[in-house]
C-alpha cells in the first residue's frame, strides 16, 4: 500500500476541493511557486478533478495543471512536482 505525504500540494489542493475550500485552492499553488523562485503572474493555474487512488482516503483527486501566459514550455520537473503525492 503506498503512503501519502500529508503535505504534498496536490493532496493539500484535493483537500481543499473536498472540503468546499477551492477558492484557496489557487492562492495555495500561487504560494508554492513563489516557494520555488517561479514568478505566479507568468502562469494560468488550472484544476482538473479526477477519480483520487483507491487506497488515498479521497473521494476526489485534483490534477493541477501549469500553463505560461507567454506560451513557453513549463519545465517538466515542475509540472512532475506539482502532482506528486508522496
Amino acid at each position: 500500500m503506498p503512503r501519502y505525504n500529508p503535505f504534498s500540494l496536490q493532496l493539500q489542493v484535493s483537500r481543499m476541493f473536498e472540503q468546499g475550500q477551492s477558492f484557496f485552492a489557487t492562492t495555495k499553488v500561487q504560494d508554492w511557486l513563489r516557494q520555488r523562485n517561479e514568478d505566479p503572474a507568468i502562469y494560468e493555474i488550472i484544476f482538473h478533478e479526477r477519480p483520487a487512488p483507491a487506497d488515498s482516503g479521497l473521494i476526489k483527486a485534483v490534477e493541477i495543471e501549469l500553463k505560461r501566459k507567454d506560451g513557453q514550455p513549463i519545465d517538466p520537473f515542475l509540472q512532475k512536482e506539482l502532482n506528486e503525492w508522496g
